[in-house]
């Protein structure tokens, strides 16, 4: 019995293990991505809540595009929000230097509170 052989009727080739032939499949090459903290916990996300969307994204190969792009979205919208709250509450560089306590304590609120709204808006929506 040969190794290797070929299906001309659905185009897939099969390998003999024991006695049986099993196809030869495998995933789909992607570009390798770093993903952060966000891209990490949108995938323990969609594993435990989507695993439709993640079986998906898995077999045509573009989970780590897309958890890179949600990662990159979430900390651009980090950024941007924290900068927008601090401006609106006062939070200046004036204040860091007179009360430097005070600073810590306010844009230690502003990190919390923009964090659930990552949460609530991009990973766990």
């Amino acid at each position: 019995m040969d190794k290797y052989i070929f299906d001309n009727n659905n185009g897939l080739w099969y390998e003999l293990i024991g006695d049986y032939y099993i196809p030869c499949l495998t995933l789909p090459t992607e570009e390798e991505k770093p993903i952060g903290i966000y891209g990490q916990r949108h995938l323990r996300y969609l594993k435990e809540y989507h695993r439709a969307t993640y079986t998906n994204l898995l077999t045509s190969g573009k989970v780590n595009g897309y958890l890179a792009e949600i990662d990159e979205q979430a900390k651009d919208m980090f950024f941007r929000l924290v900068k927008e709250y601090a401006d609106r509450q006062g939070v200046t560089e004036q204040l860091k230097a007179d009360k430097p306590l005070e600073w810590v304590q306010k844009m230690n609120n502003i990190r919390s509170a923009v964090g659930e709204v990552i949460n609530m808006e991009l990973i766990y929506a």
